[in-house]
């Protein structure tokens, strides 16, 4: 997709009001009507790993912002909520009402994956010392759990964990294999059955038109190619970067808008073969595509990886289908969707760490200091 590209340019420095708005001493609430917390619909396991694992991306980006915004304090009553959510098989129970009871509910593969990942991202930084002996019981439990999952996005998460456990040689403190049993051979051989699960699963759907690993792309497509890009780069599987490179590709032309903006895949339809909804656009795609064009430039080092990263924080600052931003970095919130109509105006957790996260690829790509990409225009294309 060639187009060009004109990136807003916020100067504010970013903040973390509302994560803190949203979080109380149990742990972070899943909605607000607004800018309020709406107590009643009480937390997720799901959010509050996300939010882990924001806190963590910035305490290792920025020690003197994240000191000053009290995410240390912060990713410690995160870390406590997972250690509450866990259960005796390794699993975590996802969703609790506002009086701490666990509700009814079948178990969730991505919320299993996406804890794996947040406790391996924290154990990777030296933070990560500062949370143990918790953090690595958990991810020693809940690491075994990973071959039960079916979920594509499970298997996503936690190949990812697995790369950068691979990477991080296990732990940031040297832990050795009877604290963490998870290096060498056995974070080897997982990864390599999640990848070849993901594999299966592309060749299986892949054809002409249609380069994906399921007949509808959904929710967090991003996932996808991120997993597979990080795995090729702590491994070396040139079969994960090759259909890496393949979905990245074609989930970014799909996602993208005439003008070059980024135009997220909408959940009202979803993208089938026949063609891709515009609306509701959701914060989360934006992030999940950031998140894949990120590790795309890593490994690759090609300039369009690095442009689209950027083009999706634009998104969050107006350079949308809307022309209106839906992030305010005074506070670090962000609105819940993109409608016909204009900014779904409830900033709830997933939306709001979203929008962080996607902060953070922007600084570790030299493009969020400036508010722009190198210039004030841009060729985004991927080839």
């Amino acid at each position: 997709m060639t187009a060009n590209l004109t990136t807003e340019k916020p100067t504010q420095q970013i903040r973390f009001r509302h994560l803190h708005r949203l979080t109380d001493d149990t742990g972070l609430l899943e909605h607000a009507i607004g800018r309020i917390p709406r107590r009643a619909e009480g937390y997720t396991t799901d959010d509050n790993a996300r939010a882990l694992w924001a806190c963590i991306e910035w305490i290792d980006l920025d020690a003197e912002l994240a000191e000053a915004e009290g995410l240390p304090e912060l990713a410690e009553r995160y870390a406590g909520f997972l250690y509450w959510a866990r259960k005796p098989d390794g699993r975590f129970h996802n969703n609790y009402d506002y009086e701490r009871r666990p509700e009814s509910e079948y178990p969730s593969d991505d919320c299993l994956g996406r804890t794996i990942w947040a406790l391996a991202r924290t154990i990777s930084v030296p933070f990560g010392n500062r949370l143990a002996p918790a953090v690595p019981d958990l991810l020693a439990h809940a690491f075994p759990a990973a071959r039960t999952m079916i979920s594509p996005r499970g298997w996503a998460y936690a190949l990812a964990a697995c790369a950068l456990l691979e990477r991080s040689g296990g732990a940031s403190g040297g832990q050795d294999d009877a604290v963490l049993p998870f290096s060498g051979e056995r974070v080897r051989s997982l990864a390599a059955e999640l990848k070849s699960r993901l594999l299966d699963k592309y060749r299986r759907e892949a054809g002409p038109g249609w380069r994906w690993f399921e007949p509808v792309m959904t929710y967090s497509n991003g996932l996808l190619p991120w997993a597979l890009f990080e795995a090729h780069a702590a491994f070396g599987w040139s079969d994960a970067l090759a259909a890496a490179r393949d979905t990245f590709r074609f989930l970014a032309e799909r996602m993208a808008a005439p003008s070059g903006a980024i135009r997220p895949i909408g959940n009202r339809g979803w993208g089938t073969r026949e063609g891709t909804a515009r609306w509701d656009q959701q914060p989360i795609e934006a992030f999940k595509l950031a998140l894949a064009a990120e590790a795309g430039y890593r490994v690759t080092g090609e300039r369009e990886y690095r442009e689209t990263a950027l083009a999706c924080r634009a998104w969050f600052h107006g350079r949308n289908d809307c022309g209106a931003a839906i992030a305010d970095p005074a506070d670090g919130s962000c609105c819940d969707g993109l409608t016909p109509d204009g900014p779904n105006a409830n900033r709830g957790a997933e939306s709001t760490i979203a929008y962080l996260l996607t902060e953070a690829v922007a600084r570790r790509l030299g493009g969020a200091e400036s508010g722009q990409c190198d210039d004030a225009v841009q060729s985004r294309s991927i080839r």
